[in-house]
């Protein structure tokens, strides 16, 4: 009745599986944006959330408005997560029964969440029910990159620069060794010598060098393994990542750990500072919050495994509306590339002169550009889409079903795209595809294939190879080689032979075998940071949401001083051996109070003594500090302190954390299991950051003085929404910018609110800090 749209038999089974919990495998055209709205609805009843998760904001935007008017009618009110949304606007976009948005922007604003000042900077509203579109793409091929909020360090780019002209100087297989497989880098003693020789060091591998190594690693990878217009793009001065499952352009994401500056630094680009890590978290980790969790995709049964080992979700595959009636050509090996090339212009000019649409799949923006030449050069008008024209990607394809239309496409075109046939187009074979290399993954190439044949409409595909594609060359092993040496095969001789498309495939199982492997161990790893996330944000949601933390700062008062009191008493030794000089000393550090205790005292204490007239005297000076602020004031303090000491304790934890990481798999090196050191270390290092939270809270407290001034200006007081990086990160992030505006005398000063920030920065109410005697 609102949409004019009925769905069809096997739509309602999918809305069943999404409803129970599963992925449903759906092929393109079978109407999954449709299929969505019938468990979306049906959870959305019992008064909780359900978000529905798209892959960019296009699409989160297109199905708001498309389907939005289905919930509208029945009764529910319906949000949209956008990138460039702000707190208010995100807020009651997260108050709507049914949210769409993109996982990123979901994800984001998790971690921005837990770590606002203010209850009222809370966008989300609990993690209850998501259905998660194109959900291998987001819980699979996404799940190594983790979302990272991050902040300005102090380090100089200046370094970068001058690594970048060491690492051009240095040479393969004689300073270090080159592995593509694992897109890493490793020196070699000589090279070691010959850095060390460049660099007037004498010690490349002294602590205070490890820097300088982790730099000259990054830039020989930026230099060797990531390649422009393949990885990456620049535009107007700045490096811009490219999607590698889909081809898109990855604005204001970088790469970690100092690789981007290393690639501006390759480029002579304006390098960027390097940021330090303020929050992260895995799309992995971030997705099994909720308490139920769905999928759609095209192709999921080839990962199943994964899902259900990590995720729990099976699979189910939803037989398609009309049969499938495409048929798949067996795939064509050529010896080199240019070879491979000129078969794939030959297919192309014979599909065109039948006057069916083609469709011509590539890898990187590199080879669409390459294939774009050879087609001009045989007079053959095309589009091109790749990430450099993204902006006409809806008119590429909604033209790329015509008559003797030529569409060449990276990635881009798998994704979220729907190819209707021209009229007529059907009787002579509808949409031809070509694949000029095989992905990684059998689930891309098998994306591509979908593009042709949706909704029981003829279709044909065929994939062209060479052994000089990457997969062969570095997955395929010398045995695809030696086949065809021993078939005597020659440049411009195609073969198609069972041994060959055998062995393909046998390549492709081993790289989603090993990436699978890479995406557990990153989970196995990520474990023990999760838990201590949950641990610190469950206290610090509890902190901002409790109108009265004063038994929670008691209870910190006590732990330590138990803390304190471990460092310098010993039950095994008598009282007056005790290291009395660094107990009184630490007791004033923190407590601002002198421990006197009579000497003639000090034989009969035994420690719990000791520890109940420690506690009595500070909870008198923490009566009269209370009595001095008033309660209100002294709960908005308290609140502020644990919450600034908290993110900065958190901080360090995850930089200590990377760092630990980094360096543990040297532990197999003594027999010892790099994942159990990994946890025994982070627990202890865990343990270590709450009693130094406790600590430094207490400190605060017990030495924070209200400094009483009249206002100097005006404060606007906003919290920014930077854009992701990769690793996903993000710059500078709900950290509270304050902007002073310096007063002229003619411009008349605006009355603050009592209820106001306070204008000084404190973060305290105007009523309660500089406004106070008014």
């Amino acid at each position: 009745r609102v949409t004019k749209m009925r769905p069809f038999d096997v739509q309602l089974v999918g809305g069943m599986v999404l409803h129970q919990g599963k992925i449903a495998e759906m092929a393109t055209g079978e109407g999954k944006t449709l299929v969505a709205t019938m468990p979306a609805y049906l959870n959305a009843l019992s008064g909780s959330n359900v978000h529905i998760v798209t892959v960019n904001d296009y699409l989160a935007k297109r199905d708001r408005y498309w389907m939005g008017t289905i919930y509208e009618f029945l009764g529910l009110k319906v949000g949209l997560i956008q990138h460039d949304m702000n707190i208010d606007e995100r807020k009651k976009a997260y108050e709507a029964a049914i949210v769409y948005g993109t996982n990123n922007e979901f994800g984001f604003d998790y971690l921005r969440d837990n770590m606002a000042i203010r209850l009222e900077d809370v966008v989300q509203k609990g993690y209850h029910f998501a259905i998660v579109d194109e959900v291998d793409s987001i819980l699979i091929d996404e799940a190594r990159t983790p979302l990272i909020i991050s902040g300005p360090s102090e380090e100089s780019t200046k370094i970068y620069e001058q690594i970048n002209r060491i690492a051009t100087r240095l040479q393969e297989d004689t300073d270090y060794k080159l592995y593509e497989k694992e897109k890493t880098v490793a020196l070699i003693e000589e090279g070691v010598t010959h850095i060390e020789g460049l660099l007037q060091i004498n010690n490349l591998y002294d602590e205070n060098n490890m820097n300088i190594q982790h730099h000259i690693i990054q830039a020989l990878k930026a230099q060797r393994l990531f390649k422009k217009d393949v990885d990456y793009i620049v535009k107007n001065g700045e490096v811009i990542i490219v999607d590698e499952f889909t081809g898109r352009l990855m604005f204001g994401r970088r790469y970690s750990d100092g690789l981007h500056q290393a690639i501006e630094a390759k480029e002579g680009v304006v390098i960027a500072g390097e940021n330090q890590t303020l929050a992260t978290i895995t799309f992995q980790n971030y997705f099994r919050l909720y308490k139920k969790l769905a999928g759609m995709t095209g192709t999921a049964k080839t990962e199943e495994e994964e899902f259900i080992h990590i995720y729990n979700l099976p699979v189910v595959v939803i037989p398609p509306n009309r049969r499938l009636i495409r048929y798949n050509y067996s795939d064509i090996i050529y010896k080199t590339e240019r070879e491979k090339f000129k078969a794939v212009i030959r297919e192309i000019v014979e599909i065109h002169n039948l006057g069916r649409p083609i469709l011509v799949g590539t890898v990187s923006i590199d080879k669409s550009e390459r294939l774009s030449k050879l087609l001009k050069k045989e007079n053959i008008e095309h589009n091109v889409l790749n990430a450099k024209n993204h902006e006409r990607e809806a008119e590429i394809v909604a033209q790329a079903g015509q008559e003797r239309r030529v569409t060449i496409s990276t990635n881009m075109a798998g994704r979220g795209t729907d190819i209707v046939l021209g009229k007529g187009l059907a009787e002579l074979g509808g949409l031809h595809v070509i694949g000029t290399e095989r992905h990684e993954s059998r689930r891309i190439d098998n994306q591509l294939r979908g593009r042709s044949g949706r909704q029981g409409d003829p279709g044909s595909s065929r994939f062209f190879l060479s052994l000089e594609d990457d997969l062969m060359r570095l997955f395929g092993s010398d045995r695809i080689s030696g086949i065809m040496e021993k078939l005597g095969m020659q440049e411009d001789i195609p073969i198609e032979h069972p041994l060959i498309t055998k062995s393909i495939e046998s390549a492709q199982k081993r790289v989603e075998g090993r990436n699978f492997e890479i995406r557990k161990q990153l989970l196995d790893f990520d474990n023990e940071m999760e838990y201590q996330r949950k641990v610190i944000y469950e206290q610090r949601r509890m902190v901002l949401e409790s109108k009265d933390i004063k038994k929670y700062i008691l209870e910190m008062v006590k732990d330590t001083v138990e803390n304190i009191l471990k460092n310098y008493t010993n039950k095994e030794i008598y009282p007056e051996e005790w290291d009395w000089s660094g107990l009184k000393e630490h007791i004033d550090q923190i407590f601002s109070f002198s421990l006197a205790i009579p000497k003639e005292e000090i034989p009969k204490l035994s420690i719990s003594k000791l520890q109940d007239i420690l506690n009595e005297k500070a909870f008198k000076i923490y009566e009269l500090r209370e009595k001095e602020f008033t309660s209100p004031l002294m709960r908005q303090i308290e609140t502020m302190i644990v919450l600034r000491v908290v993110d900065r304790e958190w901080k360090d934890n995850l930089r200590r954390l990377d760092e630990l990481k980094q360096g543990i798999g040297l532990r197999a090196y003594g027999q010892k299991d790099p994942l159990m050191e990994y946890h025994f270390e982070a627990h202890n290092m865990f343990q270590d950051m709450v009693n130094s939270i406790k600590e430094e809270v207490v400190k605060f407290i017990y030495k924070v003085r209200i400094k009483k001034e009249e206002p100097r200006g005006i404060s606007q007081v906003r919290r920014e929404r930077p854009a992701p990086m990769v690793s996903n990160s993000i710059k500078n992030p709900s950290f509270i910018k304050r902007e002073k505006l310096q007063e002229e005398g003619r411009e008349k000063k605006k009355k603050i609110g009592r209820n106001d920030p306070c204008p000084c920065g404190s973060g305290l109410k105007y009523k309660y800090c500089c406004g106070k005697n008014e």
